[in-house]
């Protein structure tokens, strides 16, 4: 019997849903120590022994993490590769010397993820219904993400979009025809589906309309960030050139955007940039600051931090942000009015999404009978307040936040493989 295999492969983590002969689904789990996990982090580090001309070293998920916080400044950690799958302007990087392709980096943190398992299984890979970048190309993104799975020595893969599986597995918990709008939430994008599901029929789940938006965790984190740390490392400063004040430098905040750009910002010419604009400015410290963050490379230590506070707005009316380094101390109250003026104009933009969606499908959202709901940023209340003021409250399901992509992966590869004029 061919083993059918669901890979979510995420911007901050990933995923393996396994189709069972009894038809279920379950999760893969991964040890770490003492503790069990039914997610891997999305990330890579690299190293080599004692920085010498050794053969290159990796590891992925939490133990690329532990490899790279026990040598930060010797590792290299590469993070959200799924956001440049459909960027064309990003081919290649240089690791320690040696070129790598991003194809080429999907394709070794997929062999750390499977270890050499599921080898001759069915692979239902999952992608967004639109990939994240400003100027993504979405069929370009998907084919580079095909080439990173052959990359990791698997040949035909089937792919089927994220929201659409999240909605399979969510209907295998209804028992009457519905309409089912279904929201999926990573670290990169976010995608809907509108979907229509009839118990009984050869295909029970029809799509109607998809739609993303590059608009996500990832940009809740950086809002807080931009507001609330940035300012404190020089943003909005400024410093004298010629006998004019020239505003500090936009660009040396741009990493925040996404965290594993900080780590690209670490070389020589970027930290003296820094310096020499520091050495112009009344006050250095605070550039001086910056460029300590970056050559101490603490990004993930910081993106820790503030994913923190922002689940811990979600659950209070504030939380307190403590970051502290080289003689800084980051120490400031935010609270849930503050963070959701600050992500407001990203609520607007998922909500014309969802909007969007809707008018492609042809239905109202009255006529909508269910809600489901997966991904942590689902649980921001302002962005609960988007379903709820458009569907009402009680249609809104949530759950699976982190696995029920996979799963509907698995159960849609259970379906194409019966049920072959759909694959």
């Amino acid at each position: 019997m061919t083993q059918i295999v669901g890979i979510d492969f995420g911007t901050t983590n990933t995923v393996v849903a396994v189709l069972q002969p009894d038809g279920s689904v379950r999760t893969q789990r991964f040890e770490v120590g003492t503790e069990v996990f039914d997610v891997f982090r999305t990330v890579l580090c690299f190293w080599r022994e004692h920085g010498g001309a050794r053969a290159l070293e990796h590891a992925g998920g939490p133990h690329g993490i532990a490899a790279y916080l026990d040598d930060p400044i010797d590792s290299r950690l590469i993070m959200s590769m799924k956001t440049y799958l459909a960027q064309r302007s990003f081919t290649q990087t240089n690791i320690f010397g040696r070129i790598f392709t991003l194809e080429q980096m999907v394709g070794v943190f997929l062999r750390a993820l499977l270890g050499g398992a599921h080898a001759g299984a069915r692979i239902i890979a999952g992608r967004p219904v639109r990939f994240a970048g400003e100027f993504a190309d979405d069929d370009f993104g998907e084919t580079r993400l095909r080439a990173g799975y052959a990359d990791a020595g698997f040949g035909e893969i089937g792919t089927a979009l994220e929201p659409e599986a999240a909605g399979y597995r969510f209907t295998r918990t209804l028992d009457q025809p519905a309409t089912v709008l279904v929201g999926d939430f990573g670290g990169g994008t976010s995608d809907f589906s509108v979907l229509r599901f009839t118990p009984g029929n050869a295909h029970p789940v029809e799509s109607l309309a998809h739609g993303g938006v590059g608009i996500a965790g990832d940009s809740f984190d950086y809002r807080i960030i931009d507001h609330a740390v940035s300012p404190r490392l020089g943003k909005g400063g400024v410093y004298k050139t010629m006998g004019s004040d020239m505003p500090v430098p936009i660009e040396y905040y741009a990493g925040f955007a996404r965290w594993h750009r900080l780590s690209l910002m670490r070389t020589p010419k970027m930290l003296r940039d820094i310096e020499e604009v520091a050495r112009a400015c009344v006050d250095p410290a605070p550039l001086r600051s910056l460029a300590t963050l970056i050559r101490e490379e603490l990004g993930y230590q910081l993106y820790q931090t503030v994913s923190a506070v922002k689940a811990a707005l979600s659950q209070a009316d504030s939380a307190r942000l403590q970051f502290s380094f080289d003689g800084v101390s980051l120490d400031e109250e935010i609270t849930r009015e503050k963070f959701e003026a600050w992500i407001a104009p990203d609520v607007a933009k998922l909500g014309a999404t969802v909007d969007q969606v809707l008018e492609r499908s042809g239905v109202k959202a009255e006529e909508i009978d269910r809600v489901f709901l997966t991904g942590g940023t689902s649980f921001v209340p302002a962005v609960r307040r988007i379903f709820e003021g458009r569907f009402g409250g009680e249609k809104i399901s949530a759950g699976g936040e982190f696995v029920s992509v996979a799963e509907g992966l698995a159960l849609i590869g259970q379906d194409r493989l019966t049920r072959p004029s759909r694959s």
